[in-house]
């Protein structure tokens, strides 16, 4: 009998005339790196019931048909007036579709941006759009003089926020929300989810902190007791606690002294899909980004941020054999501003040719710039493995920036610094030496461990630190599986010879290593001392490394008669 939970609709009151319909999957929805965890998703639409009837946000395509089904068996849509659509996509395309057969009635309420994609969407229909062009108001009657909070962000230029004084709730579109499907509407026991949140804020957030905090900036004005994301539980037991996090997780981007300019246009979805993932990895590797969509930006800005970036990374799709118009708008900007010592990146998508991306590259090529990674060509829609790849990319784009800047800082001599002293002390903690290999449906990764501990006797447990730019951290989050392969002395250092030396964006680690398949899926290396089984527990953000806490749930002793290999390490700044 199968495990998998059909998806279904939950409709619930959660205020004053106002009900939330969350449309639930337990299954991955989209390949996109905001769902890699893997934990379901809600898809979350509100309705407002007074004297007129307001529908926020419509989930996309992956729900219509169950959507649409609890809508009329809960509601009258003929009596629906209003449609408020926080941002709008292709994929909510289909839904918007159905629902003006069923209630052709619906004006819609969106921003400026949010009308011209709304517009070319539908170009037979004659919809009647309300546009919101700055802090405007409706009355649906009963006290619920609606709000509207403009929202953009490069990724949604149309991203809008909605504010009801009646019931105080904010209803918050792509903000405060978290990936996971679960049973409570709201956030009690909202620790078990910060994880998740903090995950959701990395992928969709952290790339453009600077339009992030201007958002809530906005927001703060507005009264708010409850948040009603557009995905996930809505917020009501943390609303303070997350509301605080998020301007510290902003604030940790902004203080980064090293940026990246991310350029890009998209025209399905896809080209600003990878350029997600590959903000993501820069982001984890203590980067700070900057990301602009060409499409909707005066080029001054452009101009702007490539003046302030160590580096530059440029992504486009091919339209007609070509680079559309805004990108290459952009390329003549970069190529006349950037200096010749920042790093450079192109990536793109396309669906039969990729034309754009070898114009990029060749021009920045011919104009003398260094590349941090292999021009990214994906055909089509992305795959785990391709985000994966794009994160990767990323990650070492933004090292090669950190080594760069590193090269550049005179050193201290050893002797004449106390803190030079005080990592000499902290290199003498000894670790044993273990290599973590990981493994998740295609994806798969390993790393050479030291800083590993026990932490419990039952169940049995242990600690690893894991740095956050770690190709291998995004496979251990909680709930994830991974295998501890403890090295033996005198026997370890072709091992860790093989593991240190850096690796391509999603390179086989285990090229030429002899492995077997442990329970739970990850490689056991075949030449280690003993092997453990591991589930994650917990994670713990330690400075630029993860306290991952995970317990051992199976595990052999490969090699009795050998001894465990230590680490000694001459510094405590370094591995």
């Amino acid at each position: 009998m199968s495990s998998v939970k059909p998806r279904d609709v939950q409709v619930l009151p959660i205020g004053a005339e106002t009900t939330v319909l969350r449309s639930r999957t337990w299954d991955r929805l989209k390949f996109e790196i905001e769902y890699a965890l893997q934990r379901g998703t809600t898809a979350n639409s509100y309705v407002i019931q007074a004297d007129k009837t307001a529908l926020f946000d419509p989930p996309g395509e992956s729900f219509t048909d169950i959507f649409l089904q609890a809508l009329q068996q809960r509601f009258d849509v003929k009596k629906i007036e209003y449609a408020i659509i926080g941002h709008i996509n292709p994929n909510r395309a289909v839904t918007l579709k159905a629902l003006l057969e069923i209630a052709p009635q619906v004006t819609f309420v969106c921003s400026n941006p949010g009308a011209i994609a709304l517009r070319s969407l539908f170009p037979e229909n004659e919809l009647k759009i309300i546009v919101v062009r700055g802090e405007e108001t409706l009355d649906l009657g009963k006290g619920h003089q609606l709000q509207f909070i403009p929202t953009p962000s490069p990724r949604r230029p149309d991203k809008m926020c909605t504010y009801d004084p009646k019931t105080q709730i904010l209803f918050t579109d792509k903000f405060f929300g978290a990936h996971i499907c679960g049973d409570q509407v709201f956030d009690e026991g909202w620790t078990a989810i910060s994880e998740d949140r903090r995950y959701y804020f990395d992928c969709l957030m952290a790339p453009h902190a600077r339009q992030v905090e201007n958002a809530l900036d906005k927001l703060a004005n507005f009264p708010a007791k409850i948040y009603a994301p557009g995905h996930g539980p809505l917020v009501r037991y943390s609303f303070t606690e997350l509301t605080h996090s998020y301007r510290q997780w902003i604030q940790q981007q902004q203080t980064q002294d090293i940026t990246v300019a991310l350029i890009y246009a998209s025209a399905y979805g896809n080209t600003g899909t990878l350029a997600q993932a590959i903000a993501r990895g820069i982001t984890k590797a203590g980067i700070k980004v900057e990301t602009i969509n060409c499409e909707v930006v005066e080029p001054a800005e452009i101009k702007a941020a490539v003046e302030r970036s160590a580096g530059f990374i440029i992504g486009s799709p091919t339209l007609g054999g070509h680079a559309p118009t805004p990108i290459q708008t952009a390329l003549g900007i970069v190529l006349s501003t950037a200096a010749k010592t920042q790093l450079a990146g192109v990536f793109g998508s396309f669906g039969w040719s990729g034309e754009a991306i070898d114009l990029l590259e060749s021009k920045l090529k011919d104009a003398g710039y260094q590349f941090g990674f292999e021009p990214i060509r994906v055909k089509f829609k992305p795959t785990d493995v391709t985000l994966k790849f794009c994160e990767e990319a990323g990650t070492d784009f933004a090292q090669a920036l950190k080594k760069a800047k590193k090269a550049r800082t005179p050193r201290q001599p050893v002797s004449e610094s106390q803190a030079a002293r005080t990592e000499q002390a902290v290199g003498r903690i000894v670790g044993s030496l273990s290599i973590v290999t990981a493994k998740q449906g295609e994806v798969s990764g390993a790393m050479l461990a030291s800083w590993v501990s026990q932490a419990t006797f039952n169940p049995p447990g242990l600690t690893i630190a894991v740095a956050k730019d770690r190709a291998i951290e995004s496979l251990m989050y909680k709930g994830g599986q991974f295998v501890l392969n403890l090295l033996a002395e005198g026997n370890h250092i072709g091992l860790m010879k093989h593991f240190l030396k850096p690796f391509g964006p999603a390179e086989d680690r285990f090229a030429g290593v002899a492995t077997a398949e442990a329970h739970n899926g990850c490689p056991i290396l075949n030449d280690a001392l003993a092997y453990l089984e591991c589930s994650v527990q917990n994670r713990m953000e330690c400075g630029d490394h993860w306290l991952v806490y995970a317990s051992v749930e199976n595990g052999k002793v490969l090699k009795a008669d050998a001894v465990t290999a230590v680490h000694h390490r001459k510094s405590g700044s370094h591995y």
